[in-house]
């Protein structure tokens, strides 16, 4: 037994269709009966009006009231009522004594026979009409008086018949079927048209299946983590998900508002703006590190973009952590290096029978590392930036550079507050600390980096204080901030590239020798500062270099209560 087939439920373009068709039907079926008894209305005042314009005119005809005194008033008034009749298109025109006897006839054996129909109001001296059944069917007639001096001398009626009425109305019927008929092919055709379009544009889907689908874009949309945008042609924004409004830092209502008014970096509105496909481009927020992809779309006559984002924030900064940690491993490798040199040194004098002088240059390289580990356990007893500094310190060693700490550094463990990420001070203080050593390195004079960490009140007793002369300038609040300041006898930066320091692939090395990637790090350190509600300023080293401040405020704030 054959499975019976399941009909699948009409389109919605089918449903629209079919109900367009038999609204049209309906339009135009009602506009022709309309129409119709319009016509016939009109048909018959028309006729009314023009029997009562041939009566009233013969009545007062004076050849009728002479006709009227003869003996025989027929032989007179016959010819002239035909040629009456033939000349105003009535189908009859009777003229009659006041007792209604006929006088004339369009049948002329009817001569002499009584009218049939009602004369009194005539008799009464008024004209009127009236629709009768007379020797020649159902007419619309007229009856008026022929009257001299004040007298009633006779009659004269004119009507045309209600046979001669239908059919001059059917020939406008005709006319208007074809009218109707015209009118109904064309809205099937441009329905049907709207219909095939509609159904491009739904893909032949039903009402429950648009339902359904509208419902799953819903739910894929608030359920994807990664970000999507979507422009319409002008680049104004279509759509945008909850991942692409977290990603971009997106507030409030911003579809149907165009790019350059969203408030996002120069660089990603450029990327965004740009008419050909992006791929796998790295770009800032203020908060984060997306990936943006980009690619153009037709639909229609109008061009869009679909853009999707990803976060890139934790894996750069992973990254950064694992480029640290592989520095640290080359500084030890560089340093259990040197200490074999200076093990076989010691050995060396110590077969040369100079035992002193062995413990002397052991004991001299010793006082020398221990008296840098002391300082910054000493200073600094927050243990991540501890290790970061001992770290940073081998690795400025390696590249013949001085790490310093001023005097006034100190920070005791615990005066963290928990809002503050230890891998965001790892990136700051990292990333400035790798770029001072870059700067000092082959400096004519002694290569020095020097690094002040310091929590208090937001005092400055070196009174550069916030008034920095870079970007991202501005002090503490007042109630407590950490200061990060790394200063360097590098060249320092030009004037002229102050203001595009912080910006994404900045660098000072040439691009032939930077390689792909380089000119985030003092990006990283803004995006870092600004998301804990801190700052970043750039000034000038005593050394001569360049010097930057990172002010962290100890009670933490929200994101949104950072400088844009």
């Amino acid at each position: 037994m054959p499975t019976p087939r399941i009909r699948r439920p009409r389109s919605l373009a089918g449903q629209l269709f079919a109900m367009q068709i038999v609204l049209v039907t309906l339009v135009v079926a009602g506009c022709a009966v309309f129409t119709y008894l319009t016509d016939r209305r009109q048909a018959e005042e028309a006729a009314r009006r023009q029997v009562t314009t041939a009566t009233t005119a013969v009545a007062a005809s004076p050849a009728v009231r002479a006709a009227v005194r003869t003996a025989d008033p027929a032989a007179a008034l016959q010819p002239y009522a035909e040629q009456v009749r033939r000349d105003t298109g009535v189908d009859f025109v009777t003229i009659m004594s006041p007792g209604g006897i006929r006088w004339t006839h369009p049948d002329p054996a009817r001569i002499g026979e009584r009218f049939m129909g009602h004369t009194a109001p005539a008799l009464g001296g008024r004209t009127f009409s009236e629709t009768y059944t007379g020797t020649l069917g159902p007419s619309v007639r007229a009856v008026a008086p022929v009257q001299e001096n004040g007298a009633v001398t006779g009659l004269v009626s004119a009507g045309i018949t209600v046979d001669v009425i239908s059919a001059r109305l059917s020939q406008q019927v005709v006319a208007l079927l074809g009218m109707a008929a015209g009118a109904l092919a064309l809205g099937g055709v441009g329905t049907y048209l709207l219909n095939l379009r509609l159904r491009r544009h739904t893909h032949g889907m039903n009402a429950t299946e648009l339902s359904r689908m509208h419902d799953y874009h819903e739910a894929a949309l608030h359920a994807v983590r990664e970000g999507l945008l979507m422009l319409d042609g002008r680049r104004c924004v279509a759509l945008v998900n909850d991942g692409g409004r977290e990603l971009l830092g997106l507030r409030g209502e911003v579809v149907g508002r165009h790019v350059a008014q969203l408030g996002l970096p120069a660089s990603l509105t450029d990327a965004l703006m740009a008419p050909g496909p992006r791929v796998d481009e790295v770009h800032l927020t203020a908060e984060r590190i997306v990936v943006v992809n980009s690619s153009p779309v037709s639909s229609g006559e109008r061009r869009g973009t679909i853009v999707t984002l990803r976060d890139h924030t934790e894996l750069l900064s992973l990254s950064g952590e694992l480029d640290s940690v592989r520095g640290f491993a080359e500084a030890l490798r560089s340093q259990a290096h040197e200490a074999a040199n200076r093990l076989h040194a010691v050995v060396s004098l110590i077969e040369l029978g100079r035992a002193e002088e062995a413990v002397e240059f052991a004991t001299a390289e010793l006082e020398l590392a221990q008296a840098l580990t002391d300082r910054v356990v000493a200073a600094v007893g927050e243990p991540v930036l501890a290790a970061l500094l001992l770290g940073k310190a081998a690795q400025a060693n390696e590249h013949g550079v001085e790490l310093v700490l001023t005097d006034d550094t100190r920070l005791d463990d615990g005066l963290l507050p928990a809002g503050l990420p230890a891998r965001d001070l790892v990136t700051i203080l990292g990333n400035l600390i790798d770029n001072a050593v870059e700067a000092a390195t082959g400096s004519r004079s002694t290569a020095r980096v020097t690094v002040t960490v310091r929590a208090g009140g937001g005092d400055d007793p070196d009174g550069d204080g916030p008034d920095g002369d870079g970007p991202g300038g501005g002090g503490g609040d007042g109630r407590g901030e950490l200061l990060l300041r790394v200063g360097d006898s590098g060249p320092g930066v030009a004037p002229e590239a102050v203001d595009e320091v912080f910006r994404r692939g900045w660098s000072t090395k040439s691009p032939a020798a930077a390689p792909h990637g380089r000119g985030l790090g003092l990006a990283l350190v803004q995006q870092a500062a600004r998301r804990n509600g801190g700052t970043v300023a750039l000034g000038r080293s005593p050394a001569g270099g360049a010097e930057f401040t990172v002010r962290l405020p100890l009670c933490t704030r929200t994101p949104e209560g950072a400088p844009a």
